[in-house]
């Protein structure tokens, strides 16, 4: 009896600690910046400026501006939590074929930005990129398409909730940490453990301009049912595209289809313009 009794002791006391591990380095499970910064859109064939976006509190952001011929609209690109922008090249070629500008950024502590990641510090990161587009660079706010891939569209619905824009587009977004916690680790109390919100869902009852889901049935991190779950909570206008392929690469392995569903995005903002 009293080894039964010491054995669940020691069970009990490994999933303590276990909790109060997850508690307080959970920003390892959320954050995976990269440092190095190994190519540039000069290795896709694009011409770029580089730029350094002060952020507050002695932070400066690397990123590329990436002009597009003719460009009307700028995407502002929220990146997801792993890598850098070096890693992003392939959006940026397609962002660039679809005539678009793009300004994409790293969050500190990814990359060559300075600090180090946290919540607040991804928000205070977006405004300050897009108020570089539009002080900086006097860019119309009615000219910008807030874009955020995965994390990064928990990012852009803030933004999108804060500042004016033309368009939001959220792929591959989740409906907040602790729903996404409690999908990926059911035997924890992942809800009363979480220190992160990133509560989407929440935010996109209140954002009026057109809005793009992007999505995949395929999605191995992120549930599609959390991709309809944030189109069902935007008020009109939006509309929904389903893609197919991973989580990190469905945008490519969907090929043209995802080509096309951008484009016809950005063709309903002409239209409503032209009105």
């Amino acid at each position: 009896m009293r080894s039964l009794v010491t054995v669940l002791f020691l069970i009990g006391a490994g999933y303590g600690l276990l909790l109060v591990g997850v508690y307080l380095f959970q920003a390892k499970l959320i954050y995976f910046p990269t440092a190095t910064v190994d190519a540039t859109p000069a290795h896709a064939g694009l011409r770029f400026e580089e730029v350094w976006i002060p952020a507050g509190d002695q932070i400066r952001l690397h990123g590329w501006f990436v002009p597009a011929n003719g460009a009307q609209l700028t995407a502002l690109f929220l990146h997801g939590n792993g890598g850098n922008i070096a890693h992003r090249l392939d959006s940026l070629r397609i962002f660039n074929q679809l005539g678009l500008n793009t300004l994409i950024f790293d969050y500190r502590g990814y990359g060559r930005s300075s600090g180090t990641p946290s919540e607040a510090g991804t928000y205070a990161d977006a405004r300050a990129a897009w108020r570089h587009l539009v002080t900086t660079r006097r860019i119309d706010p009615e000219r910008i398409i807030i874009f955020g891939r995965s994390l990064g569209g928990a990012v852009a619905v803030w933004l999108a909730e804060h500042t004016p824009a033309r368009a939001l587009i959220v792929e591959s977004g989740f409906t907040s940490i602790p729903d996404l916690a409690a999908h990926h680790y059911p035997l924890l109390p992942s809800r009363w453990l979480s220190r992160y919100s990133y509560d989407s869902v929440a935010r996109l009852a209140n954002i009026r301009m057109p809005k793009l889901v992007v999505h995949s049935r395929d999605d191995e991190i992120v549930p599609f049912g959390q991709g309809w779950r944030l189109f069902e909570a935007a008020p009109q206008p939006k509309l929904f595209l389903q893609i197919s392929g991973d989580h990190n690469r469905g945008f490519l392995q969907t090929g043209g289809r995802y080509v096309a569903g951008l484009h016809n995005f950005l063709k309903t903002l002409d239209a409503q313009t032209n009105r």
